[in-house]
């Protein structure tokens, strides 16, 4: 609650009116005073009243692409029995003010308003609450509170066709499998039971302990897996145009092109952090389970199909699911539920030491989580290759792109086949033209 410039010349004037007509003895001053005291007094009671209004907000869609549309549905309903006279609202979108009319809102009445979601940047977009300011009809006391939770609108990173995929070594002498339908019978994971779900896949004693039905997962072992290595080390991206790291954007390109590409092979496909982060793009918004999904692929994505059952990132001493842990930890950036596309959206840079990168490596070289490694780093990373070239040997094709970097990386560095690109169309380019892998 703020008392306004005119309510506090207002209450010091009833103060020293009040104060000279007691001490003078002069009743009309007395009655200037107290009749301003009563002003002020009435404004904030009526200030202090709450309306009572509900705020329902729609992002349509909550997910897009960088550069895409997303509009913002705002709708405020007078659910009281009183008049909503008086109040000035705005809601908040990205850091700017959206005016919101409510001004003598009817009982039970509603009142809409459809903006645009800036989209030019990858990010988590925050939208909300709605703020109402109440006045009272002298102007002397304002009230702000809050209405509505916090939206957020998903800016994924732009996803550049891949023709060719990665195949890496398959772990069957027959080949790739693609007759089964819920995996090989390599046991992998339990999960909740689903309507179509096969009963002899019930795990029946593990379903009576927790008391719901609970489902069989096996993973189909002769299927190639692919790892992505996204480096959001702040020392791998030391350009600044505006203050953001284009070759840090263009990296989140390639990775989201990777995992599309994996995915739209049936791929296992793992996305990775080099550097652990505290962020947590899941949570109440559950941004697995998409609203208003567009398209086959993308809701996939959605979905976190690009994600094998049963991990979220490497295990083990550092790092947990939410990506945070000591330096040096490899984590998934985010939420277990939340899918590849989301975590690319929330992932900023991190200002880490010079061990993160080889302890990183190292836990890469000694969990092995897939056939073939794709490692995604800017200029400031090119006299660390060594490090990722120690990994052919527990990965039978290691990948790196760089971004960023004024002039190519030298034939044979470490070993490695390296992609050098200046944005996420030139990685897609160049990667069609890999030969080996």
């Amino acid at each position: 609650m703020g008392i306004t410039a005119r309510g506090v010349g207002l209450l010091v004037a009833a103060v020293l009116l009040l104060g000279a007509g007691f001490r003078f003895a002069y009743p009309e001053l007395t009655v200037l005073g107290a009749a301003a005291a009563v002003a002020v007094g009435y404004a904030l009671v009526t200030a202090a009243w709450r309306p009572r209004l509900a705020v329902e907000r729609v992002a349509d869609p909550d997910r897009v692409a960088r550069g895409e549309p997303a509009t913002m549905t705002l709708t405020v309903r007078n659910t009281g029995r009183l008049r909503a006279a008086n109040l000035l609202a705005e809601d908040r979108c990205a850091g700017r003010s959206v005016p919101v009319p409510l001004l003598r809102l009817r009982p039970g009445r509603d009142t809409e308003v459809r903006y645009e979601v800036p989209t030019q940047r990858r990010g988590v977009v925050p939208v909300g609450p709605l703020r109402v300011t109440r006045r009272d009809p002298l102007g002397l006391v304002a009230l702000a509170r809050p209405y509505g939770e916090v939206a957020p609108v998903w800016v994924h990173p732009r996803i550049h066709p891949l023709s060719a995929v990665p195949t890496g070594a398959g772990r069957s002498l027959d080949g790739r499998t693609d007759s089964v339908p819920h995996g090989s019978i390599t046991f992998d994971s339990l999960r909740e039971y689903v309507v179509g779900d096969e009963l002899r896949r019930v795990h029946w004693r593990t379903s009576a302990r927790v008391g719901e039905l609970m489902v069989r997962e096996n993973v189909d072992t002769s299927l190639p897996r692919i790892v992505v290595a996204l480096d959001n080390r702040a020392a791998a991206h030391p350009d600044r145009v505006g203050g953001v790291a284009e070759s840090f954007e263009s990296a989140c390109e390639a990775a989201a092109s990777v995992v599309a590409a994996a995915i739209r092979e049936d791929l296992p496909v793992t996305l990775l952090l080099v550097a652990p982060t505290g962020a947590e793009p899941g949570g109440a918004t559950d941004p697995g389970a998409p609203a208003n999904p567009a398209g086959g692929l993308r809701a996939r994505l959605r979905l976190g199909r690009a994600w094998p059952a049963g991990r979220s990132g490497l295990t083990g001493g550092s790092g947990s699911a939410g990506g945070s842990g000591p330096a040096g930890g490899l984590g998934p950036g985010g939420a277990a539920s939340s899918s590849p596309l989301d975590r690319l959206a929330a992932v900023e840079l991190v200002e880490t030491g010079a061990d993160v990168l080889p302890a990183a490596m190292g836990r890469l070289r000694r969990d092995r989580l897939g056939d073939t490694l794709v490692v995604l780093t800017g200029p400031g990373a090119r006299g660390d290759l060594g490090h990722v070239g120690a990994l052919r040997g527990a990965y039978p094709s290691v990948v790196v792109g760089v971004f960023g970097a004024p002039d190519r990386t030298p034939p044979g560095a470490a070993g490695l086949v390296v992609v050098d690109a200046a944005d996420g169309a030139g990685f897609a380019a160049e990667w069609d033209g890999i030969r080996r892998w």
